[in-house]
């Protein structure tokens, strides 16, 4: 079966669960702090997914790379089912997953503003707006981002689109049409 379906299923029966049991948003926090740790730690990915390490050890690291309480019994009951159907390993899959159903779900949008340099507030909230006006009544989960490498200007990343408005790309689109003139 495809390792991208297994966490999709996963991820999707969880937020059910979680919506029933009113606790999707709270769980939605603690599955973009997995995310998180898992990112920031290769290391935690591979002992989640080592067979020599015991389930009650895995738990106790998804706990707290989650920050998750006694009090989250939807979290404890998915990581019971994860360690009873062999699934730990893929628990930063799944957190990836369930965050994309969470915001499809809610329509929130994650958008990223990379620029070259840090951005003044007048620009940052006129982006913003900008940005909002394009999804409409959807919300948002606005970053930024610095990025020397951009020159000038900026990105915006919306979701799965992109535009690039950076001295970078331009002198590479420069580049790209010069290569194909000669």
């Amino acid at each position: 079966m495809n390792e991208g379906l297994i966490p999709r299923r996963y991820a999707k029966a969880l937020y059910e669960v979680a919506t029933d049991r009113g606790c999707a948003d709270r769980l939605y926090g603690m599955m973009r702090s997995l995310l998180s740790a898992a990112e920031g730690q290769p290391e935690l990915v591979r002992t989640l997914s080592n067979p020599y390490v015991g389930d009650a050890d895995k738990r106790k690291l998804l706990d707290t790379a989650a920050g998750a309480t006694a009090a989250d019994t939807t979290f404890a009951d998915w990581l019971r089912v994860l360690a009873q159907n062999h699934r730990t390993g893929m628990a930063a899959d799944i957190a990836r997953a369930y965050i994309d159903c969470y915001r499809a779900a809610r329509r929130i949008y994650p958008v990223t503003v990379t620029s070259a340099s840090p951005l003044a507030e007048p620009e940052s909230k006129r982006l913003k707006a900008l940005i909002q006006s394009h999804i409409g009544d959807a919300s948002m989960e606005y970053s930024e981002r610095v990025d020397p490498a951009l020159i000038g200007g900026f990105a915006i990343d919306i979701a799965s689109e992109r535009l690039d408005a950076s001295v970078r790309n331009r002198l590479e689109q420069m580049r790209l049409n010069l290569l194909k003139k000669q």
